[in-house]
């Protein structure tokens, strides 16, 4: 599933920012936002990327050598 950033006026017309939903696509997040913030219109959607992993994946040698000591 993707990630939508979303940025909105509420129909109150107040603004917020930075609404994470996740959906399979933009209509599915979208949908699930307006069960949220009824009658809000929507400012922004961005995508969120997912962000890389800092580590890097142990090799079987560094696991074999912290189980034997």
């Amino acid at each position: 599933m993707q990630k939508f950033d979303f940025a909105i006026h509420t129909r109150s017309g107040q603004r917020v920012d930075s609404i994470v939903i996740a959906g399979r696509d933009r209509e599915d997040a979208e949908r699930k936002l307006f069960q949220m913030y009824r009658n809000c219109t929507v400012i922004t959607c961005t995508i969120k990327q997912p962000e890389e992993k800092a580590r890097q994946a142990a090799s079987m040698e560094d696991l074999l050598t912290l189980i034997s000591k």
